[in-house]
């Protein structure tokens, strides 16, 4: 048993995946926080967390000293409503504290691995206009996209019939998409000159997210039983969360490994399964892709719910306000082959398991 990350990643993985089993319980962020401190110590020099890629492209230029105010990059650079978190807005304070002072290459980058993807999806609009102005690509969106509320309605994702996703706008799209990251590359030596290379990286990741969120919408469409349409859904997503979290590493490669943050369900080596209204979804998380990919250099620390508290595979309200203080729980990594609530699919594969107690007695350990 050991409340030290630094006794577990001993070695030099690309990405340690950590885990969370519920978005609910406010103590993992908290716990999160610890953790890529002490592995900040290890040469670790960026996090990943479970959010739009392309929103929190201002987080990490907050957080490298950018303008703007904390308040506004908690509102406008997180989605699924993880700006309110707390222990969020306690990691991109302390990020920019702890940049204020280092050189470039010293500084703590903070990454998205998602799309503005769950129970709703949201228009390409954003990332192609982007990706075409940097491209030097004339435009016209305005046709082929429509009214954004038609993809970004949760009907669109709940009721194939109603989704735009396999109509010939939705495929032209796609076409242009894929066209324009084809330009991307074939021009990327005179687009960097241009410009530079973390320009072309952020137009890069506009052009992941319009493919993915394309692909997500496609997928809604399919007029198929319930629990393949969401099979494939989850799976169209967590494909993106690994090609997000590879593409990342790519970027980070010269600089330090990466931790990513994010459920369990996404970080697991193993296949993921759910069970929602009657439905019983199955498929491969971003953690299977990327550790099949990556072998040895991916550490997945699974989180294991408290003793009083149930496993929650998905959460429609999230608990913003925790009120946690230094002191009100303590913590631990164990072997995963010790007793958890966790099920055997998440266990198998994992590197170790962490423990909580909010206990509200003893010191934080």
């Amino acid at each position: 048993m050991t409340a030290d990350i630094r006794d577990v990643v001993n070695t030099a993985p690309d990405v340690v995946g950590l885990g969370e089993p519920t978005h609910r319980e406010p103590a993992f962020g908290h716990v999160r926080n610890e953790v890529f401190a002490q592995l900040v110590d290890r040469g670790f020099r960026s996090i990943a967390l479970e959010t739009d890629r392309v929103a929190a492209l201002a987080v990490n230029d907050f957080v490298q000293g950018g303008a703007g105010t904390l308040d506004a990059v908690m509102r406008d650079g997180f989605t699924h409503g993880f700006g309110a978190f707390p222990a969020n807005r306690q990691l991109i304070a302390w990020m920019r504290e702890y940049n204020a002072d280092r050189a470039a290459g010293e500084r703590l980058a903070f990454h998205g691995i998602d799309a503005p993807l769950e129970f709703t999806a949201a228009s390409p609009r954003r990332d192609l206009e982007y990706a075409g102005h940097y491209l030097g690509v004339d435009l016209d969106l305005a046709g082929l996209v429509g009214d954004d509320e038609q993809w970004s309605s949760a009907e669109a994702v709940m009721d194939p019939a109603q989704s735009p996703g396999d109509t010939p706008a939705a495929h032209r799209l796609r076409a242009i998409a894929d066209d324009m990251f084809t330009l991307l590359y074939a021009h990327a030596p005179e687009l960097i000159a241009a410009s530079s290379r973390a320009d072309w990286q952020r137009a890069k990741a506009h052009l992941i997210s319009a493919l993915g969120l394309l692909r997500y919408h496609r997928q809604a469409a399919q007029r198929i039983g319930d629990s393949a349409r969401w099979s494939g859904l989850s799976g169209v997503r967590d494909a993106l969360m690994a090609q997000n979290l590879l593409d990342i590493r790519e970027i980070e490669a010269g600089r330090g490994p990466t931790l990513a943050f994010a459920h369990n369900l996404h970080l697991q080596r193993t296949p993921s399964h759910m069970s929602m209204a009657g439905m019983d979804i199955t498929w491969s998380g971003a953690g299977a892709v990327v550790g099949a990919l990556l072998e040895n250099r991916y550490t997945f620390i699974a989180g294991s719910p408290r003793d009083d508290d149930k496993l929650r595979s998905t959460e429609t309200e999230l608990d913003t306000n925790d009120g946690l203080a230094p002191g009100e729980f303590t913590w631990c990594l164990r072997a995963a082959d010790v007793a958890s609530q966790l099920d055997q699919a998440t266990l198998e594969g994992a590197d170790a398991v962490l423990h909580i107690d909010v206990s509200g007695s003893g010191a934080r350990h």
